[in-house]
């Protein structure tokens, strides 16, 4: 997942360079529509890659789906880098968006497909944490030094993984999945060290044999009940936390700030520190993602994240109805850092979990690939409702808007989410179909369960 430290820089790249581009002193004479064009290259990027994801996942397989990757983005960097016009730049941006489509659809289904179910979530959060250790990076070199200096740390941690990851075996799930029986037992017994994995072998072969046997159509989605349930809930998931206002803080901190009056931080160190916050909870999110579940965690935070966003709210109202806010300024920068940590403890990483964790092995890559996809236009949606309603009726209805949101994410997650924590793969097939999985010593048994408890393990 280091490639995701380069997604992380790249995605946050445009906020401290554009300044630099559009300035005198830039050595590439930019426009700020040019400029502004930065932005929608990574978009039209993940738009367009979406049917190479689909196809190299399932075809060439997780770990070469990711080493291609890494491999276009090191030659991104590097076009950057060395870039004496506009136009290798803009192909650069373009690229990222192709690439972090493959590699934020590929590195969930290996790290699920090779992990132990008791520390699955853990190491699957581990793409988000390393997407924010970009952000912080790019945010704290960005603006004091050169403009080749981010893409020379992006190449260098590219450039770790392509020298170490090619030793790594393929996922053991997408190998029995291939007919390589052999190779599918040599790498989980590198996965499971000095460990008897007999039975699990059996049960992988089962669940893959089982999942083979069903359809793969992209019809599915809707028809299959468990992969309709788990589209519907990577759908209000991945929908919802652009809904909960993402992308409108992360691209607008510097306007949201300047606009509520506030005089006691400089936006270059609110920035900083926002992206810090984040890192910090996420860790602290990962860490306890195997031990209080994923509902818990996107419950609280949900809740927490709609009080943040509503204190914005009212604070922008009574700014605009006139009221002398000056003595509580200091209530956006306290309310956008709690967001920030309120945020990322829980709808800001457990989807990452879950959308390897929810689909089948026949059919992740069309679901993880159409959750993406929906990733890409929740942030395009929630920008542009921020910018009608706020420039139509002012700054505090969108604040509104996303709170009542995170409010209502809270509510589907409790009534609708099943909880995958300590599950398998194939136990949670069977959670979405409503049916449970009851373990015996010798065998596995299937019961009906009309009024199964997702509380209940």
């Amino acid at each position: 997942t280091l490639f995701a430290i380069s997604d992380g820089m790249s995605y946050g790249w445009t906020a401290p360079v554009i300044p630099y581009l559009i300035s005198e002193g830039s050595h590439l004479k930019t426009t700020k529509f040019e400029a502004e064009w930065l932005e929608s290259c990574l978009m039209f990027g993940s738009f367009l890659g979406l049917p190479f994801t689909i196809y190299f996942v399932d075809k060439i397989g997780r770990k070469k789906s990711l080493l291609l990757a890494a491999f276009i983005s090191l030659i991104s960097w590097i076009m950057i880098a060395t870039a004496d016009r506009m136009l290798f730049i803009f192909i650069a941006r373009f690229s990222f968006g192709v690439t972090a489509n493959t590699s934020f659809v590929a590195a969930p289904i290996y790290v699920a497909e090779i992990a132990d179910h008791k520390i699955r979530g853990f190491l699957s959060s581990v793409i988000y944490v390393n997407m924010l250790i970009g952000l912080v990076i790019v945010y704290t070199v960005g603006p004091f030094l050169p403009f080749y200096v981010p893409p020379l740390v992006g190449i260098a941690v590219l450039s770790i993984e392509l020298s170490t990851f090619p030793f790594m075996p393929e996922s053991p799930y997408y190998l029995f999945h291939q007919g390589r029986v052999e190779a599918a037992i040599k790498s989980l017994e590198y996965f499971r060290p000095h460990r008897d994995v007999t039975v699990e072998l059996r049960n992988i072969s089962k669940a893959v044999a089982r999942q083979k046997a069903e359809p793969g159509r992209f019809l599915d989605l809707v028809l299959a009940r468990n992969s309709r349930k788990a589209i519907i809930i990577m759908t209000v998931l991945d929908v919802g936390q652009h809904l909960c206002a993402l992308s409108v803080i992360l691209m607008n901190l510097h306007v949201i700030l300047e606009a509520a009056g506030s005089i006691y931080m400089n936006s270059n160190v609110a920035a900083i520190l926002f992206a810090v916050i984040m890192l910090i909870a996420a860790c602290l999110a990962s860490l306890r993602v195997d031990k209080y579940g994923r509902k818990a965690l996107i419950i609280i935070s949900t809740i927490l994240t709609g009080l943040c966003l509503l204190s914005m709210a009212v604070y922008f109202h009574l700014k605009l109805r006139e009221y002398d806010v000056r003595a509580v300024s200091w209530i956006p920068i306290v309310a956008v850092m709690l967001y920030a940590a309120s945020f990322k403890v829980g709808i800001g990483i457990v989807p990452i979990v879950l959308t390897a964790e929810l689909f089948s092995s026949n059919m992740k890559a069309i679901g993880m690939t159409i959750s993406d996809l929906m990733y890409v236009a929740g942030s395009i949606v929630s920008l542009q409702c921020y910018q009608w309603l706020s420039n139509t009726y002012g700054m505090h209805v969108p604040f509104y808007v996303f709170a009542g949101s995170s409010f209502c994410i809270a509510l589907f997650t409790l009534l609708y989410i099943p909880e995958t924590k300590g599950k398998t793969l194939d136990e949670i097939q069977y959670l979405l179909k409503g049916e449970e999985y009851v373990r015996t010593d010798s065998r596995s048994n299937l019961i009906s369960s009309k009024s199964y408890s997702t509380f209940v393990e």
